[in-house]
């Protein structure tokens, strides 16, 4: 069996794209690591942040995107900080994406990879495969359950596969106070409890898959809001609202 060295370039151009800064001087060791949140807590900040750092200490990186909220190839923040990204598709193999950099000259350092949960299994064995052949620090962001409290398969091998886990450590509230940690997609005042696992959405409007024609995005009141787990538990949105959502025990 080859291995990614040789299949990615057998002509030897790794030697010729080094990891930057004092890495050079010793073993380069690459990392894949997750930072994971439920919405609001800043993820998506995070991974500019550290993008920011890394490229002011002359490194280079791809920013990834799987499905941003704007539906747009793009890293966008909730507090309005925006970067341009790749965006990923379903079939995208991130070792070739990484080999067509090195094709045209340009070193990658690291990459960037937002709503990683959005990733297929076999995208994140490839981020692992590049951490470990040919030594990128992958640092990849996400939501780590979906609507149904259930893990994103993405989300399921970072978790098994990644050398670091990471919990974003900014705190984001239920409507009663109590810490959230539940995405409940909510239709018309209804938390919703069955459904399409990838359903893009913010406030308004959503894109049920990247490969769907912007021209075709549906406006509706479909929404995700966060709650803890005793009001996930009952589809219980506030004090104003009914609760049609609630879980049964059978």
């Amino acid at each position: 069996m080859t291995t990614l060295d040789e299949e990615l370039d057998p002509a030897g151009a790794l030697s010729s794209v080094p990891a930057a800064g004092d890495r050079r001087r010793g073993a380069v060791v690459g990392k894949l690591k997750f930072c994971y949140g439920p919405m609001d807590c800043g993820k998506s900040t995070l991974a500019l942040q550290i993008d920011h750092n890394h490229a002011r200490q002359g490194r280079r990186g791809l920013l990834l995107v799987r499905h941003d909220r704007s539906g747009e190839p793009q890293i966008s923040s909730r507090i309005g900080i925006t970067r341009d990204a790749l965006e990923v598709g379903q079939d995208t193999d991130l070792r070739a994406l990484v080999r067509g950099e090195w094709s045209r000259g340009q070193h990658v350092d690291y990459l960037i990879v937002d709503e990683a949960q959005f990733l297929s299994p076999e995208q994140v064995e490839q981020l692992a495969e590049l951490a470990d052949d040919v030594q990128l620090d992958v640092y990849c962001f996400g939501i780590a359950t979906d609507f149904r409290s259930q893990l994103f398969p993405g989300a399921r091998r970072l978790f098994e596969l990644a050398d670091e886990l990471q919990p974003v450590q900014v705190e984001v509230l239920c409507w009663c106070g109590l810490p959230g940690r539940f995405n409940a997609r909510v239709l018309d005042g209804q938390v919703l409890r069955a459904g399409d696992t990838v359903v893009v959405a913010d406030a308004e409007g959503y894109v049920e898959d990247s490969a769907m024609p912007r021209s075709h995005i549906q406006t509706t009141t479909m929404r995700y809001q966060v709650l803890c787990r005793p009001h996930f538990r009952l589809g219980d949105l506030g004090p104003h609202s009914e609760h049609p959502g609630q879980l049964r025990l059978t």
